[in-house]
């Protein structure tokens, strides 16, 4: 039976896009389900600023009355902006088979054109501020909190359209119960006694004022990576607020020097730990084992280390990672991702290797030139 792409039309369709990821993945043992509402909102224009700055069209592919796929083809003005790359955005992509991948990346191509765009980048979800990438390596184990897991067959999919590997994203696990040597905590101190630093844990009694200043840190410190686009204040504040229930204040460190914030390092409880069996449902049972098996989370995400540029030759990183594993190991923590890393940040992955980090994941973003 042939697929048709159609877009997303009424709230029965909206719930079908939605709900098609957790049909396609429900057999997957290590596939996490997101919770639903936050699906919902993520891809509501009035409950993210992001569709402030970019259209997104949501397209199903239908194989007679049956949903065979999904796709969100997405034109991001503020980053064509920022890079004047001409760039479209492919994103929430999941399908039944090759026939339904190859119509939903024909569709969301055709959008491309469309807004008279000359290439189109993904998987992007719907930012890079958000989530990325399409896991190519590590499908053995559970994906941390906000990072993606699909499988392994979509990357055949998406190279038998065209597409071609633009950029790597590494994903590192690092053992925290691993002794820090002691050489590093002298240098550490050292740093901080030299520069006039003070490490301190983020104040959730002063959200609305952290989040100001973590995000001017997060523009200043990434302004230059590959792809990278500065949140707006609506965007950082709606992403903060979506973490603050799982935030813990024993996993962030901001480094002042002379009273201004200048570097900050956050990481999250992976909430995935405690989601898993839940299929995004918080009712009617899913709110109480949500509770029990969040007090067995174990492991953090590090989504978040940034240091001012001018302030970048000063020793603040190995600072920043020293204080930080102290308080999370003091939290219970045991393992901690560093996620996602460009493959070519040196500055970045060199030391987590070096540190004994193990790299144990990778997710690729594909590019594809049009006609």
């Amino acid at each position: 039976m042939p697929v048709l792409v159609r877009p997303v039309r009424g709230r029965r369709d909206f719930r079908r896009f939605i709900d098609y990821a957790y049909e396609r993945n429900a057999h997957d043992p290590h596939w996490i389900p997101p919770l639903r509402l936050s699906e919902h909102e993520r891809l509501t224009p009035t409950k993210n600023p992001f569709f402030a700055h970019a259209e997104v069209e949501l397209l199903l592919a239908w194989r007679g009355d049956d949903v065979a796929g999904r796709i969100a083809a997405i034109d991001d003005r503020l980053h064509n902006e920022v890079h004047r790359d001409n760039v479209a955005m492919f994103g929430f992509f999941e399908a039944a088979d090759e026939d339904a991948a190859q119509a939903l990346l024909a569709a969301a191509a055709s959008s491309a054109l469309a807004n008279g765009r000359r290439f189109v980048r993904g998987p992007i979800n719907p930012s890079l501020n958000e989530s990325a990438g399409l896991l190519v390596d590590g499908f053995d184990t559970d994906p941390m909190v906000m990072m993606p897991h699909n499988p392994p067959e979509y990357a055949d999919y998406i190279e038998s359209a065209g597409y071609r590997k633009v950029k790597d994203l590494f994903a590192w696990l690092y053992d925290i119960e691993r002794e820090v040597p002691p050489v590093v905590g002298r240098l550490a101190l050292r740093v901080r006694d030299r520069e006039r630093v003070t490490v301190r844990p983020l104040q959730l009694s002063e959200f609305a004022r952290e989040v100001e200043r973590m995000r001017a840190i997060y523009c200043g410190a990434w302004e230059h990576n590959w792809g990278f686009v500065p949140p707006t204040e609506d965007e950082f504040r709606r992403l903060a607020t979506e973490l603050k229930p799982i935030f813990d204040e024993r996993c962030a460190v901001c480094a002042d020097v002379d009273g201004a914030p200048v570097a900050c390092a956050i990481a999250i409880p992976d909430i995935n730990q405690a989601l898993k069996g839940t299929n995004g449902r918080l009712f009617p049972s899913g709110v109480i084992r949500l509770l029990r098996r969040t007090r067995y989370i174990d492991q953090v995400r590090l989504l978040l280390v940034g240091v001012l540029p001018e302030y970048r030759t000063r020793g603040l990183y190995p600072l920043l990672l020293f204080e930080l594993q102290r308080q999370v190991r003091g939290g219970g923590y045991r393992r901690a991702e560093f996620s996602w890393v460009l493959e070519d940040n040196r500055d970045v992955n060199q030391p987590a290797e070096q540190a004994g980090a193990r790299c144990y994941k990778r997710y690729r973003i594909y590019q594809k030139a049009l006609a």
